[in-house]
């Protein structure tokens, strides 16, 4: 590592240091000014930082890390999603949750991607959310300024956070006839699974590379090939902040795009493919070992993603 990556690991840590120490992660003025440093050091593009050849150390830090920032995600969206359930019009004030522009903004992105790649540029007539929390910012968006004819169905193992979603959306008599909850771990979810053309898969669903590629493995063996799959992943020192979904991870899809974002949308977006034939089985039906595809991928951008700037976006990923 060059010595503009060592300071970024130093400060990094110096910041995990100080927010180990907080008693609680639930919203305050200490918690949001830490979490918000810490966003703004691992925003700038990085592109030497090799996860890889990071230290023992570093590399725990950084594991903690990430569950920390689930952790403060959900309390974050929990204690927004309550309060907006206390208005009369909640999905008038969507607004007061701080990260709502960065939610419309990687919600175009998604929809501009999805759209590029889906078959005569079709909606979806179902499509799931997996890890969709308390505020399912994501699936409201899109719903609501995207695919407004789309079923979708949202996937999270807290009852409370479908509770706290399902109370915003009732309060909308047409969003609500095409938005629904589930209660249960997705990897109880066998074959509902097929009915989707599109899956979602949030991006602190599986914390750690095991449990994202336990996830991944799980929806490629259920879903409808042909189906797309869209995952939220990171780059560069964002991977500080959530985990990283590499190409190779996608076994038995076919990687269509990768854009990396480098605006204060921290989330890269991978789409995927379901291939026409089975992967999660070791052996086919005449005992033979499956063919393999080697990792590819056909588009890896790192662009600047203005909301209003559909072209550009649909330019880049041609």
């Amino acid at each position: 590592m060059g010595c503009q990556e060592e300071l970024l690991v130093e400060k990094v840590c110096e910041i995990y240091d100080q927010i180990s120490r907080l008693e609680t992660l639930k919203p305050s003025k200490d918690v949001n000014m830490l979490f918000t440093q810490l966003v703004l050091t691992c925003m700038p593009p990085c592109p030497n930082l090799d996860l890889t050849k990071l230290s023992k150390t570093v590399q725990e830090i950084r594991s903690k890390l990430i569950r920390l920032c689930g952790e403060a995600e959900g309390l974050l969206e929990t204690h927004f999603s309550s309060l907006l359930g206390s208005l009369d019009n909640p999905l008038d004030n969507l607004n007061l949750f701080p990260y709502f522009s960065n939610y419309l903004k990687l919600s175009h992105l998604e929809f501009t991607i999805l759209r590029r790649h889906s078959a005569a540029n079709a909606c979806p007539a179902r499509a799931a959310f997996v890890g969709s929390g308390p505020l399912p910012l994501t699936s409201i968006v899109l719903a609501k300024n995207h695919l407004p004819t789309t079923a979708f169905h949202n996937y999270d193992i807290d009852p409370l956070a479908n509770s706290l979603a399902s109370r915003l959306v009732e309060t909308d008599p047409n969003l609500s006839k095409h938005m629904f909850f589930h209660t249960t771990n997705i990897l109880d979810v066998t074959t509902e699974l097929k009915d989707y053309e599109v899956v979602f898969l949030a991006a602190l669903v599986g914390m750690n590379k095991e449990e994202k590629i336990k996830v991944i493995d799980h929806l490629e063996k259920y879903m409808a090939p042909g189906a797309i799959l869209m995952v939220r992943s990171a780059h560069g020192a964002r991977a500080f902040l959530y985990p990283v979904v590499d190409s190779c991870d996608l076994r038995g899809f076919e990687v269509l795009s990768v854009f990396h974002p480098t605006d204060e949308v921290i989330n890269s977006v991978v789409i995927a493919r379901k291939l026409k034939f089975p992967m999660h089985s070791s052996l086919d039906h005449e005992g033979l070992a499956p063919l393999m595809l080697p990792c590819k991928c056909s588009d890896q951008i790192q662009a600047f993603c203005p909301l209003n700037h559909e072209v550009a976006i649909e330019e880049h990923l041609s």
